[in-house]
């Protein structure tokens, strides 16, 4: 390791401070940052001493993705070899999905961090370690099908409006993964649908659009396929949106580690499950009567745990994070009965309450301090 600080110290000089190339340091400093600990520490005002920092919690994050992941690739090679041979080996499917899976990886990581770069040298600051979790989400929430420059463009656009318009990292209001999906929804929304998904692309045949889940039944079709199968994920959909256990798994690490918060968690789960109960009483149509295995399809359960739990974009406080999450869950399954012209609404509930978080956050701390002053008064009055 020796080796390596030394090789890297060597490349930097010329881009230390009063050197030609000063301008374009935070490049280079990049890649010191990510394989070392910073060597500086805060000088000035109050700061806390903690091994926890934001490099850390943004690889903590990526490893809870990395099981979604795995199986979504499996999964998008599976769906596609499934529809034209009888048996299907893992490794075949796992390889068959990554030829999918990773350029679109690739593209993503490839043009966020060429924007990311270029605003750092603009501006003069630190590269900032936010996009490792953002560029690997991106591709995580899309259809597989979505041809890669359209994500391009969706990189982009989430980068520069959703997150750098507002200063970078930790000052965007909006989840930038789910900006990017809005993007590309609106823009291209024959691709973003959300009811038909790309499942064959073999060489003697034309590319299958199979039906989702949702798909289905916003059509008041039957759903095709058990609860094993809609919890273990070996159904079509999103590259990694399909397998609740596994993004349960997920979870479990942010839960454990204290990067996700449980609260958004646990009540984005009660509103859908809520939402859906009541749905289930009307039961007017096929996704009216689908009622709690709604919680188990589509982007729900990836958007609760990954997306909804953004530290930046979700509520701060205790109670508003209970009510944040209950009101994700709960937009989330009447945006899906009630529109049916795009089936999922995680993405539009979670972009809702990312705007409003603030409004809850601020009325939750005036509700507090309008009890303590009412405490006060009254411990003065018996006084």
């Amino acid at each position: 390791m020796k080796f390596l600080r030394d090789k890297i110290d060597q490349i930097k000089k010329p881009f230390g401070k009063g050197e030609k190339l000063e301008k374009f340091a935070p490049a280079v400093n990049a890649l010191d940052t990510f394989l070392y600990v910073p060597n500086h520490t805060t000088k000035h005002g109050a700061h806390i001493r903690d091994a926890v920092d934001l490099k850390r919690t943004m690889i903590t994050v990526v490893l809870a993705l990395v099981p979604a992941l795995i199986f979504g690739t499996w999964n998008a090679g599976y769906q596609s070899l499934s529809q034209i041979q009888e048996v299907v080996p893992f490794m075949d499917a796992l390889i068959h999905g990554a030829w999918k899976v990773l350029p679109m990886i690739a593209v993503s990581y490839g043009v966020g961090l060429g924007i990311e770069f270029y605003f750092a040298i603009v501006r003069g600051h630190e590269v900032n370690e936010g996009y490792l979790v953002t560029g690997l989400l991106i591709p995580m929430i899309m259809p597989i099908d979505l041809p890669l420059w359209m994500l391009a463009l969706s990189v982009i656009f989430a980068v520069i409006i959703g997150k750098e318009a507002f200063g970078g990292t930790g000052m965007n209001i909006l989840n930038p993964a789910l900006t990017a999906r809005a993007f590309a929804f609106f823009a291209y929304p024959t691709y973003m649908s959300g009811d038909k998904i790309w499942v064959s692309d073999a060489s003697t045949t034309d590319a299958i659009s199979g039906e989702t889940i949702l798909g289905k039944l916003a059509a008041g079709q039957e759903a095709g396929y058990d609860m094993w199968s809609m919890f273990a994920g070996t159904i079509p959909g999103s590259i990694s949106e399909t397998s609740v256990l596994w993004i349960l798994v997920g979870a479990a690490i942010l839960v454990i580690t204290g990067v996700g918060s449980w609260r958004i968690i646990v009540s984005g789960f009660l509103g859908a499950a809520v939402m859906a109960f009541l749905f289930e009483l009307w039961g007017a149509n096929a996704l009216m009567d689908f009622g709690m295995l709604h919680l188990l399809v589509g982007g729900l359960a990836f958007g609760i745990v990954f997306m909804a739990t953004d530290p930046v974009s979700a509520a701060q406080t205790n109670r508003g994070k209970w009510i944040y999450g209950f009101l994700i869950g709960f937009f989330s399954i009447m945006i899906r009965v009630f529109n049916p012209a795009y089936p999922e609404g995680v993405m539009l509930a979670i972009l809702l309450l990312n705007v409003f978080a603030p409004t809850i956050d601020h009325y939750v701390v005036e509700g507090n301090i309008k009890r303590r002053k009412k405490r006060v008064a009254k411990q003065l009055k018996t006084a």
